[in-house]
């Protein structure tokens, strides 16, 4: 399975009102899972690794209206900088603007941007580039 066809069960299923969809093909699971805005999950019991060298489109955060957290929209390493030894994306304090990037997300050798939802200031960094993260994982807090 290719990342071409992944894209297309992933616009297939986002033009549908499927909550849910399992592909099995050569050996491979794909398995998507719409949740609502905001919604935390388990990640799943276990993920298809495949190598793909495409870059991804960039990816928004939700931010849950309660909290203001920025929760990571996929399982992979987060970087908190364009490269080891840069300034981060963003830093405590620092105001960003809704479409702002704030980080980045590399799953299967594939960067996904993490931008801002809304307007706001960065309250807490909370945790390291380099890290791994789970879907639905408080990745920042944002007042």
């Amino acid at each position: 399975m290719d990342a071409q066809q992944i894209k297309a069960f992933i616009d297939a299923m986002t033009a549908s009102d499927l909550d849910e969809m399992e592909i099995s093909h050569d050996g491979w699971t794909l398995r998507l899972v719409r949740h609502a805005r905001g919604e935390r999950s388990a990640p799943p019991p276990a993920l298809a690794h495949a190598p793909v060298s495409q870059p991804a489109a960039p990816v928004t955060a939700p931010i849950t209206a309660q909290s203001q957290e920025v929760l990571a929209p996929l399982f992979g390493a987060v970087h908190l900088q364009k490269e080891p030894g840069e300034a981060p994306f963003v830093t405590p304090g620092q105001t960003v603007r809704a479409g702002q990037l704030l980080c980045v997300i590399e799953a299967m050798k594939v960067f996904n941007d993490v931008r801002a939802e809304h307007d706001g200031t960065v309250a807490e960094v909370l945790v390291a580039s380099g890290q791994e993260v789970e879907a639905g994982q408080p990745l920042m807090r944002l007042t």
